[in-house]
């Protein structure tokens, strides 16, 4: 038998494959503890672990722990080349999640003797691992956070984004909250500012005169809503007809 799974955030697809390129088996696994634990119970139906290689698209992640700890030899897809042998099952390009598991479960049973297959990780290395893949999703979250409030300083308040050199920094995101608005850091003068980073400890070697100009705000942006526009006034009825002079 071979598997084919399809990773996904949300919800994973599986085919189960047998030697002569028959489906044997097929279903949808959403990414929770209950639907890993029901995957590899229904795994074990159709063979002792250890005789269930299974292909997949990535490296990472818990699929990729948890497989190798149940028994099942795990063979990571070359990603090139499995989309270069796309054409095999077919013009179409679409992909679903129950096409893919097919595809990678046929690509193991005709290549698999090319794939490596990487041994079984320590229990330390899996700490390690499961420690280093949080930080990363906490990289990834951070990045697209800042990248988000960036995004709505240059809308609404350059100045507020430039004032310091990181906008992630701690000094950064205490003025933000301290100076919310552009409106808020109206009448902050050089002083005020430069006490008020003394008493975070600024490191920084902006002078306060430097910092204020930075954050001053700039121009609003007008929230009145336009007039109706005016008319031509009606000539008095005194006023010669045109052509008549």
């Amino acid at each position: 038998m071979f598997i084919g799974w399809d990773w996904a955030t949300e919800t994973h697809g599986m085919t189960v494959m047998g030697a002569s390129g028959k489906r044997v088996d097929r279903w949808e696994l959403a990414h929770t503890e209950e639907g890993f634990a029901k995957t590899l119970a229904r795994l074990r139906r159709h063979g002792t672990p250890a005789d269930l290689p299974v292909a997949i698209e990535t490296t990472r992640g818990l699929a990729v722990d948890r497989l190798p700890a149940a028994g099942h030899p795990v063979m990571p897809a070359r990603l090139n080349a499995f989309h270069a042998m796309r054409p095999r099952w077919g013009s179409s390009e679409a992909k679903t999640d129950a096409g893919d598991s097919m595809k990678l479960a046929d690509s193991l049973r005709a290549d698999g003797h090319l794939l490596p297959c990487p041994e079984p990780a320590e229990q330390a290395t899996l700490a390690l691992q499961s420690l280093t893949r949080n930080r990363a999703d906490h990289v990834e979250a951070r990045v697209a956070a800042v990248n988000q409030l960036a995004a709505l300083l240059d809308e609404h308040w350059p100045g507020g984004k430039a004032v310091f050199a990181s906008l992630d920094s701690d000094i950064a995101m205490a003025f933000l909250e301290r100076y919310p608005t552009p409106a808020s850091a109206a009448k902050l003068t050089a002083t005020c500012l430069e006490a008020w980073c003394k008493r975070r400890h600024y490191s920084g070697k902006k002078p306060g005169s430097v910092l204020a100009d930075t954050a001053a705000p700039g121009p609003q942006r007008s929230t009145t809503t336009p007039g109706p526009a005016r008319s031509a006034p009606t000539p008095p009825a005194s006023w010669p007809a045109p052509g008549s002079a």
